[in-house]
C-alpha cells in the first residue's frame, strides 16, 4: 500500500472529536530540563551558550521552525500561557567571537510562530538554537527540524510534525496527530484504552518505527515496511499465518478503534506491549 501523508486543515478540537475528551492522562509538565550542559558543540573551537526565556499568550496554535540546526522538545502544561525557552549555541575561533556570534541570533516569536535568524554560518563559525517549549495541554502544533530531533509530550489537537535529519518521540499525545522524518526513527507512547481523536499516522524514510501500548489497548492499524520486518506484541494476521516477515499488515488490536498508521521505507516496525512480563 503506497502511503502519503496529507496535510488536513486547521479546524477546531470539539469538531474534530465530536467533544472534548477527558485530560487525565496527560501529565503537567513543569520542569525545565534543558541547559547549557546538555547541549552540543565543537571541542576544537571556542563555545558561547545562552538560556533564553519569553512568555507568550497562548493562541490556540503554535508553529516552530528550529532551522538550520537544533532539537525541538514541546510539552503540554496546565498553564494557559505559552513558555519558550532557547538555548542559543555559537562556536568560532575564540570565546568573544563565539559570544558576539551569538548575540546576534533572535528568537521571532510574532503571530503564533517561532523561528530563529542570525548571520550566515562561515568561517569556522556556527550557530544553533535548540527549543524547550510549554504549552497549554489542549493546542494546535506545527513543528519542523532540519538537523535535530523532535519530543511531544502530553498534548492534545492537530499535531503535525516534518524532520529532516532526527529521531521522533511521541507521548502521551491525542487528536489529529501525523508527520514525517527523513533519517531517524519514531517512537510513540500511547496510554488509556484507545486512541482518543481522529488518528495517528506517522513516516519515517530511514529508521524504524516503535508503538508502545497497554496490553488492553484497541485500535485499527495498518503497518507497512519496504525493508524491514513488522513484529507485534498484539494478535496480527501474521501471527495466524505464522507468517514473522509480512512487510504490510492490517489488523484490529482489541476491538479495534481510531486509526495507527505507521510506514518506514527502510527498516522495522515493533508494536510491543507496555505491561508485557
Amino acid at each position: 500500500m503506497k502511503f502519503a501523508l496529507k496535510t488536513t486543515a486547521w479546524i477546531g478540537l470539539a469538531a474534530l472529536t465530536g467533544g472534548v475528551p477527558s485530560l487525565a492522562q496527560l501529565r503537567d509538565n513543569s520542569e525545565k530540563t534543558m541547559t547549557c550542559q546538555n547541549g552540543g558543540g565543537d571541542r576544537d573551537r571556542a563555545r558561547h551558550c545562552d538560556i533564553r526565556e519569553q512568555t507568550l499568550p497562548s493562541m490556540g496554535r503554535l508553529s516552530v521552525d528550529s532551522s538550520p540546526n537544533g532539537g525541538l522538545t514541546v510539552k503540554g502544561w496546565l498553564r494557559g500561557d505559552v513558555l519558550v525557552r532557547t538555548r542559543v549555541d555559537a562556536s568560532a575561533d575564540t570565546e568573544a567571537a563565539a559570544a558576539n556570534l551569538a548575540s546576534q541570533v533572535v528568537i521571532n516569536t510574532g503571530s503564533g510562530e517561532v523561528h530563529a535568524t542570525g548571520p550566515s554560518s562561515g568561517n569556522n563559525a556556527w550557530w544553533s538554537v535548540s527549543y524547550e517549549i510549554f504549552v497549554p495541554q489542549t493546542s494546535d502544533l506545527n513543528l519542523k527540524t532540519v538537523n535535530g530531533g523532535i519530543v511531544v509530550s502530553d498534548v492534545r489537537g492537530q499535531i503535525h510534525f516534518d524532520a529532516v535529519n532526527g529521531g521522533v518521540t511521541l507521548r502521551r499525545l491525542a487528536g489529529d496527530v501525523g508527520g514525517a522524518t527523513v533519517n531517524g526513527g519514531i517512537t510513540a507512547e500511547l496510554t488509556g484504552a484507545i486512541w482518543e481523536g481522529q488518528k495517528l499516522e506517522v513516516r519515517t524514510q530511514n529508521g524504524g518505527v516503535t508503538l508502545k501500548a497497554p496490553s488492553y489497548y484497541s485500535a485499527h492499524v495498518q503497518a507497512e515496511t519496504g525493508s524491514g520486518g513488522i513484529h507485534s506484541d498484539f494478535a496480527s494476521p501474521a501471527d495466524n499465518n505464522n507468517n514473522t516477515r509480512s512487510r504490510q499488515l492490517d489488523f484490529n488490536i482489541g476491538s479495534g478503534g481510531p486509526l495507527i498508521h505507521v510506514t518506514t521505507n527502510n527498516g522495522g516496525i515493533s508494536f510491543k506491549r507496555t505491561d508485557a512480563q
